[in-house]
C-alpha cells in the first residue's frame, strides 16, 4: 500500500510500504477512505515531537471500512462505516474506566499514552490503517454523516470541546475568547454555545479566518496583531477581562496573551501543542485567582458529538475547504502548510 512517511524534521514522503496485519485478537484493520492533516503533524514535521521516530506513517485522524477483525472482535464486522479516534482505548484499565482514555495503560504504542496513531504506531495518511483495541477505539457512523464531517471527530472537534471548553469551565453567559482560529480554535468556537458562552471573541491575525470564525459562532473578532489588541477585548467585556481565554496556536506569545485577557477567578485553558517552553506570570496570577488548564484530548464526548453532527446542530461541513484523493497527499501538505495564503481550514483527502 502507499502511505505518507515521515523521515525526520522536514522530510516526508508518500511511498509504498506494507500492508497492516492483525497483531492482536481485538485488533480491526480499516480501509482508509477519508482522512485529513492536523496541525500536530506540522508540529511533528517541524521536530517538536521527538517521539515521532522516522519511518512511522503520520496521521491521527480517519473515516473508513473495516476489512478484516481478530479473533476477539465481536461488536464490530467486516463492512462497518467507522470513525477512528485519534486516541487508543483499552477498556480496562483504570484510565480507561474513569474517562481518562488519552493516559490508557494498555500496552499498545506505550503503556500511560493514548495518542498512539501517528506517533508511536503507524497512523492513517496510508490506504489501510491497523486499529488496536478496536472495539473502544472507533465509532460506528450513522447513516447520513459524510466522511468528510465524521472525520472531524476523529480529534478537533473534542479536542476543541473537551480541552478547550470544558477545560476552561466555560458556563451559561460567560465571555470566551479563543486566540488561534484554526480548526481546533473553531471548534472551541462552534461547541462553546453547547455550554451558554454569551460572547466568543475569535483572535486571529489572519483577516480571513477571523471572518471565518463567525461562521462557527464567534459573535467579535480582534486582528491579534493590532497595538491595542488587549484594550479591543475588554471593551467587549465589563472591563475586567474574558470568563475563558482558550489557546489554541501553541506558541509562548499566544499563551502568554491569554494571560494578559483573563479576569480574576478566571480560566485559560491551553489546547495548543506546545514545542517550546512558555513563561508563566505566576507572581501575578496567583493573586487574582487564575485556573489554568492544559491537556490530550480523552475524546470521552465523542458519541454526543457524533450524535449533534448527525442532526446538522453543529456546522462542522464548513470546516473542509479543500479536497485532495490519496495520491494528491504531498499537495495536501503543500496547502495546509501554507493556510494563511490558500485560506485552507480542514484539508479533507479521500481514495480515488
Amino acid at each position: 500500500m502507499k502511505a505518507l512517511v515521515y523521515h525526520g524534521p522536514g522530510q516526508k514522503s508518500w511511498e509504498e510500504v506494507p500492508d497492516p496485519q492483525i497483531q492482536a485478537p481485538t485488533d480491526v484493520i480499516v480501509r482508509v477512505d477519508t482522512t485529513t492533516i492536523c496541525g500536530s503533524d506540522l508540529h511533528i514535521l517541524k521536530g517538536d515531537v521527538p517521539s515521532v521516530e522516522p519511518g512511522r506513517i503520520l496521521g491521527h485522524e480517519a473515516v473508513g471500512t473495516i476489512t478484516e477483525i481478530g479473533d476477539a472482535v465481536t461488536s464490530l464486522k467486516v463492512g462497518d462505516r467507522v470513525i477512528v479516534s485519534c486516541i487508543k482505548s483499552c477498556g480496562k484499565c483504570s484510565f480507561c474506566k474513569t474517562g481518562l482514555y488519552s493516559h490508557c495503560l494498555g500496552d499498545e504504542g506505550a503503556s500511560g499514552m493514548g495518542w498512539i496513531f501517528g506517533h508511536l504506531i503507524d497512523g492513517t495518511q496510508a490506504e489501510y490503517l491497523r486499529v488496536p483495541y478496536a472495539e473502544n477505539s472507533v465509532y460506528k457512523i450513522p447513516a447520513g454523516v459524510s466522511d468528510a464531517d465524521a472525520v472531524m471527530l476523529s480529534d478537533i472537534l473534542p479536542t476543541g470541546f473537551e480541552i478547550g471548553v470544558l477545560g476552561g469551565r466555560v458556563k451559561p453567559g460567560d465571555v470566551v475568547a479563543v486566540v488561534g482560529t484554526g480548526p481546533v480554535g473553531l471548534a472551541a468556537i462552534m461547541t462553546a454555545g453547547l455550554q451558554g458562552a454569551a460572547r466568543v471573541i475569535a483572535i486571529d491575525l489572519d483577516a480571513n479566518r477571523r471572518a471565518q470564525a463567525h461562521k462557527f459562532g464567534a459573535t467579535h473578532d480582534v486582528d491579534s496583531s493590532a497595538p491595542d489588541w488587549k484594550e479591543q477585548v475588554f471593551a467587549l467585556t465589563d472591563g475586567l477581562g474574558v470568563d475563558v481565554a482558550i489557546e489554541a496556536v501553541g506558541i509562548p506569545a499566544t499563551f502568554s496573551m491569554c494571560t494578559q485577557m483573563v479576569r480574576p477567578g478566571g480560566n485559560v485553558a491551553n489546547v495548543g501543542v506546545h514545542g517550546k517552553p512558555v513563561e508563566l506570570p505566576i507572581q501575578d496570577l496567583w493573586i487574582h485567582n487564575i485556573n489554568i488548564s492544559m491537556g490530550l484530548v480523552c475524546t470521552r464526548t465523542t458519541s454526543m458529538l457524533l450524535n449533534l453532527v448527525a442532526e446538522k446542530k453543529l456546522p462542522v461541513d464548513l470546516m473542509a475547504t479543500h479536497h485532495f484523493t490519496l495520491d494528491q497527499m504531498m499537495d495536501a501538505y503543500d496547502t495546509f502548510s501554507r493556510a494563511a495564503e490558500t485560506k485552507a481550514l480542514k484539508v479533507i483527502i479521500t481514495r480515488d
